[in-house]
């Protein structure tokens, strides 16, 4: 495990079972354990420093969250999407998404509108390492779907930017990404100053699509590494 997991401050969680559980689900979402990769019980809980039992709670805890699969004579591992997963995961959230930008722009206060600017104006700042442009843009993202000021859509928004990071590596890593995300970050955050929900929310749904289109392209990229291996192994 990456030890930015075991540094997490234990004294935040109010059991070593919930450290457990937000050190993994870490690991998980941000990409360093990747899909595939097994959750042995033991091997976890020695990492983390604790007893085998909150390990084993926080692992079922991620399973019942999706982030987890039970695999005959594997055991948990960390899940892996399948493409038609893929396709509804996006199409669901760009829906989702672009009824969060709607309701952020009718819903949004000053406070709202000010984050949402100030994190824009850091983006465009920011250099072209993939995790950081990952943890910001989900902040950003964060920021609309709190201003959209309704909770229930935030919970599910939250399950769904989970299930996004099973698939790997952000799309903002691909070339040229980073920088047509920002343009349609600023393009969205504007309609949303100008309470204009309609815009606001066309262009959230076009932004998760154009994701989705880089996304086919580095599942296919894939697709094809691994074909070349079969021929040359």
């Amino acid at each position: 495990m990456n030890s930015e997991a075991v540094l997490l401050d234990r004294d935040q969680f109010a059991s070593a079972a919930d450290y457990a559980y937000a050190a993994l689900r870490k690991e998980i979402v941000e990409g360093r354990f990747p899909p595939g990769r097994r959750m042995r019980e033991i091997e976890l809980a020695q990492l983390l420093g604790i007893s085998r039992t909150p390990t084993r709670q926080a692992l079922s805890r991620l399973e019942l969250e999706g982030l987890l699969d039970l695999r005959p004579r594997m055991g948990l591992v960390v899940s892996v999407l399948d493409e038609d997963a893929v396709e509804e995961l996006y199409e669901m959230r760009a829906a989702v998404e672009g009824t969060a930008a709607a309701m952020a722009a009718r819903h949004a206060s000053p406070r709202d509108i000010a984050l949402l600017n100030r994190l824009l104006e850091q983006e465009a700042a920011l250099a072209g390492e993939p995790l950081t442009l990952y943890r910001h843009n989900r902040a950003l993202h964060e920021a609309i779907h709190a201003a959209a000021h309704n909770r229930y859509l935030v919970k599910g928004l939250h399950a769904l930017h989970d299930a996004i990071a099973l698939l790997g590596p952000t799309t903002l890593a691909a070339s040229g990404r980073a920088a047509v995300a920002h343009a349609e970050h600023a393009a969205i955050i504007k309609a949303i100053c100008e309470r204009d929900d309609a815009t606001a929310e066309r262009l959230a749904r076009a932004h998760i699509l154009g994701a989705l289109d880089v996304r086919r392209g580095i599942l296919a990229l894939e697709r094809d590494r691994g074909g070349e291996g079969e021929q040359g192994g």
